[in-house]
C-alpha cells in the first residue's frame, strides 16, 4: 500500500463498559496478525488501550494530550509493541477545555495524522465514553464508525445521539463519514431480551449490524 492513505476507523459510543476498547483492539491486532500495519490511537484518558500495550498512562512524558493541544508531531507519542500505539494519558480529560479556543480544533487530530497516515494501512481510534471534542476530532478524521453496541434498550436510545452527532459532522466537516457496522456485545445469549434487542438492532438498521456478536462472560467482566 506504498503511497496510499491508511483507512481510518474509529470505535464510537458515548456509553461506557460496551467493550469498546476491546473491540478496537482486537480488530487492530487481527489486522497486525494478517500482516497489515497498524496505529492505534488512544484518545481515552482511562488509557486503557495504552495499557493493554504494556505502557503506563501515567508514567509517559507526551501523550496524544500533547499532539492535540500543543501540536506536538504524532511520532513523538507513538511506541512500537505488538502494533503501534499513539498513548493516551490523564491529561486528556482536560484537552477538551484547553482546545476550546483553538481554531480549526475539530481537526486537530486530522492535522496530526497527516504526517504519518501514508506509513499505516490501518488507524484504529479509541474514543473517550462521550460524543465531545475528542470524538468529534475522531469522527472528523474518520473514514468509517464501527459502534459497540450493548444490547440493552438504553444503550441502543444513545445510537440516536451518535446518528444526530454523525449528522452535523457530516453537514461540516466530514461529508463522507459513515457507519461501517454496529457490533453487539456483551450478549447474553440465554436471555430474550438480548435476542429481541438485537432484533431491534436489525430492524433499524439492516445490514449495518455485524453478524459477529460479542458474548458476556464471568471471565470478561473480570
Amino acid at each position: 500500500m506504498a503511497g496510499q492513505q491508511a483507512r481510518v476507523l474509529v470505535f464510537a459510543n458515548q456509553k461506557g463498559g460496551v467493550a469498546k476498547t476491546t473491540t478496537t483492539l482486537n480488530l487492530a491486532c487481527a489486522f497486525a496478525e494478517s500482516g497489515h500495519r497498524v496505529l492505534a490511537v488512544d484518545l481515552d484518558p482511562q488509557g486503557n488501550l495504552t495499557m493493554s500495550q504494556g505502557v503506563d498512562p501515567d508514567t509517559v512524558e507526551t501523550s496524544m494530550y500533547d499532539v492535540l493541544v500543543h501540536r506536538t508531531p504524532i511520532r513523538d507519542v507513538i511506541r512500537s509493541r505488538e502494533i503501534d500505539v499513539a498513548c493516551a494519558s490523564i491529561d486528556l480529560a482536560g484537552a477538551e477545555i484547553a482546545m476550546s479556543t483553538m481554531i480549526g480544533r475539530e481537526r486537530a487530530l486530522e492535522k496530526a495524522l497527516a504526517p504519518v497516515i501514508e506509513d499505516y494501512d490501518f488507524v484504529c481510534i479509541d474514543t473517550p465514553p462521550s460524543l465531545g471534542l475528542l470524538t468529534i476530532n475522531a469522527l472528523t478524521a474518520a473514514d468509517k464508525v464501527i459502534v459497540p453496541v450493548q444490547c440493552e434498550y438504553l444503550s441502543m436510545r444513545g445510537l440516536i445521539q451518535l446518528q444526530n452527532t454523525l449528522g452535523m459532522i457530516r453537514e461540516n466537516l466530514n461529508p463522507e463519514i459513515e457507519i461501517e457496522g454496529i457490533l453487539p456485545t456483551l450478549v447474553d445469549t440465554r436471555t430474550l431480551h438480548a435476542k429481541e434487542a438485537i432484533e431491534l438492532l436489525e430492524e433499524n438498521f439492516g445490514d449495518r449490524v455485524f453478524a459477529s456478536r460479542i458474548r458476556k462472560t464471568v471471565r470478561f467482566a473480570e
